[in-house]
């Protein structure tokens, strides 16, 4: 493969061991594990249309459709810069067998009502959603790169309004699926609560004796079933770096995060 020429400070990066490729800033929010761990709660024979919010540079939208050959993805994203990286992405030659499912939206994920559906997120218009929203919090050691702060740092209701967001886009019997920090559950479920059921949540542990550094936790529109506690995802076995039998397939797009 001999490499495009990319806008000076950029990189390209492979994902479901060459399936696609990323165009991602080399200062500013990579992709990495998160997005494709999210991917993966959607189901392998998903056939409609996703919205990933928050999508920079779509590494999990395309994850989504290199495992799921019938979806098709919005990548929805508010920051000009990733917004430039995901048109860049879409444009690859290597990702041509892709990127006809997948459309970019320039639209903040917090706007509400009338506004949000006057910049292209309509009521019922998707059939699932995933979403990594920003989920450090201010008092954590902040970067001083703009960019990273505006991903990673979460403001007081972030996490209301992406998945009032969400659960207001998605059609009935929908999916939404989101990935966080443990501490962020209570609010997951507050925002969940009269919105989306039948929660699902899978913990996601670097080792078996280590506490887990994420959840997944993934519910339907209109759903009254009880909530799920998963068998945990465990990246790493307990000596050494490699990935997990099942965490590498996972992140390599053969195999769902929660079974389906």
């Amino acid at each position: 493969m001999t490499p495009p020429l990319l806008p000076a400070g950029h990189t390209l990066d492979a994902f479901h061991r060459g399936a696609f490729h990323l165009v991602q800033p080399r200062d500013g929010h990579r992709a990495g594990m998160d997005a494709l761990v999210l991917a993966a709660a959607v189901p392998g024979g998903f056939a409609g249309g996703l919205a990933d919010l928050g999508a920079g540079a779509g590494a999990a939208a395309l994850a989504v459709l290199s495992r799921c050959p019938g979806a098709r993805a919005t990548l929805v994203e508010r920051e000009p810069a990733m917004l430039e990286a995901a048109q860049l992405t879409l444009a690859l030659a290597e990702n041509a067998v892709l990127s006809g499912r997948a459309k970019i939206l320039a639209v903040d994920v917090e706007l509400a009502g009338k506004a949000r559906a006057a910049a292209g997120l309509a009521d019922n218009s998707f059939d699932a959603a995933i979403m990594n929203p920003p989920f450090n919090a201010p008092r954590d050691r902040a970067t001083p790169d703009g960019l990273r702060r505006s991903a990673h740092v979460m403001q007081a209701g972030t996490i209301e309004a992406w998945v009032r967001t969400a659960a207001a886009i998605v059609k009935p019997r929908g999916m939404v699926a989101i990935i966080a920090r443990p501490v962020s559950l209570p609010q997951i479920l507050s925002a969940f609560e009269g919105r989306l059921g039948g929660a699902e949540i899978v913990p996601v542990h670097p080792r078996p004796e280590e506490p887990a550094i994420r959840i997944v936790v993934r519910g339907k529109r209109g759903s009254r079933a009880a909530l799920t506690l998963l068998p945990p995802l465990v990246l790493h076995a307990a000596q050494g770096n490699a990935l997990s039998a099942r965490a590498d397939a996972i992140v390599n797009g053969q195999a769902s995060l929660f079974g389906d």
